[in-house]
């Protein structure tokens, strides 16, 4: 108990001192600094390589009780912590799956990192992970993005072969054809509304969903801003392609900003989002919202299907996918961004979503 209520304090001051600083946060993407080419450190991948990644279980998500299995809507199935020796692993900010059996796996830090690889499981636990690369997110000149300056890399959707991933610093989306080289693919700037680039700087897009054939809004990139206000302090989002482009807004409560999106089978959008507090700490929680009700000039809004602190095994939660297994379950997995920090982690969390 002793390390818990420890990492408590420790993750407590530092999300204090990033609630201090983003109190200015309403500074327009204009206004701020213009991004400069990243400087080459550690962090960094100049080229795809295969890395080594260690994993730890998670016996029980509360750590108090390892009887306690369900928390709100979700029920816990198990987790991981990830570590490696490998200096860019880190930073990890979205997760998408490339089957649907949850195994194969992109996901992508902040550093312009795209990581690949397979959850390995045992029965309905997941285990390690397996043949994981790194490789460097590359521009329309096929050179690094960071190389121009882009990075925040923090989204990331899939219309089949064709990822998008959103650069929140810079607001902007790239479009990559997995079909040519998946991750040695190059991206292609997407024309965003011109209301994208008038973001908060360090507050934009943060959230990237794609809307599937057979659903309403079908061809659309659902694109929504991590603190993006509007005039009424809601979380500003927008349509992008489809039927009915546009801007509409999720409404904002209790200090929560969106860290990533997910689109059910059933039609549903789940909300994934993170709060930092001087009293409370980090908190999560996810949001259930009916796709139906995203439309232009919609105020959206849903119940709060889970909700977590640092009494539970979590960490600064970052990405969210959605598969369904063979039983018929949907299992939601969760991914955190460590910052790159000795006091954070990288964990890989499944929860089963009962209905």
């Amino acid at each position: 108990m002793h390390a818990t209520f420890s990492r408590r304090r420790m993750l407590t001051t530092m999300a204090a001192g990033a609630t201090v600083l983003a109190l200015p946060g309403r500074v327009d993407a204009q206004s701020a600094p213009p991004p400069k080419p990243a400087e080459r450190d550690e962090h960094y991948v100049a080229d795809p390589v295969a890395i080594d990644v260690r994993a730890r279980p998670i016996a029980s998500f509360d750590p108090r009780d390892r009887s306690h299995v369900r928390f709100g809507s979700l029920e816990y199935r198990s987790g991981l912590v990830l570590t490696s020796g490998f200096h860019g692993f880190g930073g990890l900010s979205a997760i998408r799956f490339l089957d649907p059996k949850g195994e194969r796996f992109v996901s992508l830090s902040d550093k312009g990192t795209w990581f690949t690889g397979r959850i390995v499981y045992s029965g309905r636990e997941m285990i390690g992970l397996a043949d994981v690369e790194a490789a460097p997110m590359l521009g329309p000149d096929g050179r690094p993005i960071t190389t121009r300056g882009w990075f925040d890399s923090e989204s990331l959707a899939f219309d089949g072969e064709i990822a998008y991933v959103g650069l929140e610093r810079v607001n902007q989306v790239l479009r990559f054809d997995f079909a040519k080289g998946a991750t040695r693919s190059r991206g292609v700037v997407v024309p965003l509304p011109p209301a994208a680039k008038k973001l908060p700087f360090n507050k934009g897009l943060e959230a990237l969903v794609f809307v599937p054939k057979g659903m309403g809004l079908a061809g659309t990139l659902i694109a929504i801003s991590e603190r993006g206000l509007d005039a009424s302090g809601n979380l500003i989002a927008f349509l992008v392609g489809g039927p009915t482009p546009g801007q509409f807004a999720v409404r904002r409560s209790e200090d929560f900003d969106v860290s990533d999106a997910v689109l059910l089978a059933s039609g549903d959008l789940l909300i994934l989002e993170r709060k930092f507090s001087l009293l409370a700490g980090v908190g999560i929680r996810i949001r259930r919202i009916p796709l139906k009700s995203v439309m232009p000039g919609a105020i959206v809004d849903g119940p709060s299907i889970f909700n977590a602190d640092l009494g539970e095994e979590i960490d600064n939660m970052e990405g969210i996918d959605a598969h369904v297994t063979d039983e018929g379950d949907t299992v939601l997995t969760m991914v955190s961004d460590d910052n790159f920090s000795l006091i954070q982690r990288t964990l890989l969390l499944q929860f089963t979503l009962v209905e």
